[in-house]
């Protein structure tokens, strides 16, 4: 068993929302660089279904950074999948980090489905997203309130 621990930053995706102010591409390319030389493995940089700067962003930040993994979240739809593939398709090397919620409220009110229906797009999802990269990882949303 390897005693390596992989660093997984979050913070120009998940740590971006919490400020009063957007970043701007160049300012989020300067904090992706700061990371690399800090030695984080991967870094998930942006949502980029979520508006055409946060695509440029990620696609920026992708062509940029050549030792760390960058990441791209996106939801479990194909247009999702997509966008997240098309912006890092010019990283060295790239995952996609695709989720759906799995909380009984969630998948009542939210998604309008059965648990069956969000296991399968789950499924879904993670496949094709391997269709461009072989580094794929899945997470439910609200998952402390699944069942």
């Amino acid at each position: 068993m390897s005693n390596r621990v992989i660093i997984f930053d979050t913070t120009l995706r998940d740590g971006e929302q919490a400020l009063a102010a957007s970043l701007t591409v160049k300012e989020k390319l300067q904090i992706a660089l700061s990371l690399e030389r800090l030695g984080v493995d991967v870094m998930e940089v942006g949502f980029p279904v979520s508006s055409p700067g946060d695509f440029e962003s990620v696609q920026t930040i992708a062509r940029s950074i050549k030792n760390s993994r960058v990441c791209a979240l996106a939801r479990a739809l194909e247009k999702d999948i997509d966008a997240a593939a098309q912006s890092l398709s010019v990283a060295d090397q790239f995952r996609i980090h695709t989720f759906i919620s799995t909380s009984t409220i969630h998948v009542e009110s939210k998604l309008k489905r059965s648990f069956d229906q969000v296991l399968d797009m789950a499924v879904g999802a993670v496949k094709y997203a391997r269709r461009f990269t072989d580094d794929v990882e899945f997470s439910c949303e609200d998952a402390g309130r699944t069942p």
